[in-house]
């Protein structure tokens, strides 16, 4: 078995079966964009954090369409949630009342991001998936700002201006049909497929 496509860190892309390249079979990849990623850092770990954050944005119809949460080893968390571009004001506006509460050192804000997600129902079946993925945007310079996945599902937050660059790239890792590559807009279900025009 050989390898091919190595991306600039080192990484391999793919792998070479018989001299022949094999890609891993996704179900589709979405770009969602028009998104703002805020962090609410530093936060003494303990139970009732993320509830308090998400209800009061929830209580206030502001739609959560990427959250990740970690604690780093002062076991201090830091969650990393994105919302629609057009409701980042009132989003912060609701986290920046509640941050004394929470006991959070810092509220950031980064504009004009966007989630790309790449899905395949059988992906908890499949070694590999993340790696294909990542060494895909990395192969193109594209830098991660946040990483979240499900069963099924792998997405990741980056600049807004790198997206299409970044469904591109994934793309060429994995084998996805045309008509299975969706774009949204400000968290909007998706309603482009690709070679039928942008968002």
């Amino acid at each position: 078995m050989g390898r091919s496509k190595r991306c600039p860190c080192g990484i391999d892309q793919s792998i070479s079966v018989g001299g022949r390249v094999r890609k891993i079979k996704a179900g589709g990849i979405i770009q969602n964009t028009g998104l703002a990623k805020i962090g609410v850092m530093s936060v003494p770990d303990r139970p009732g954090i993320a509830s308090a954050v998400l209800t009061d944005l929830g209580e206030r119809d502001i739609n959560v369409q990427f959250i990740v949460q970690c604690i780093d080893l002062k076991d201090r968390t830091h969650i990393i949630l994105c919302v629609a571009q057009d409701d980042v004001e009132r989003a912060l506006s609701v986290i920046e009342g509640i941050k004394p509460t929470v006991q959070a050192e810092e509220v950031i804000c980064q504009p004009d991001v966007a989630l790309v997600s790449v899905f395949g129902p059988d992906f908890r079946d499949q070694p590999g998936i993340a790696g294909a993925a990542f060494s895909a945007l990395a192969s193109v310079e594209i830098n991660i700002l946040a990483i979240s996945t499900s069963i099924s599902t792998l997405s990741c937050v980056l600049d807004g201006d790198r997206a299409v660059e970044a469904v591109e790239a994934l793309r060429e890792a994995f084998h996805v049909p045309a008509s299975a590559v969706f774009a949204a807009s400000r968290g909007l279900s998706p309603r482009w497929r690709a070679g039928e025009g942008g968002v």
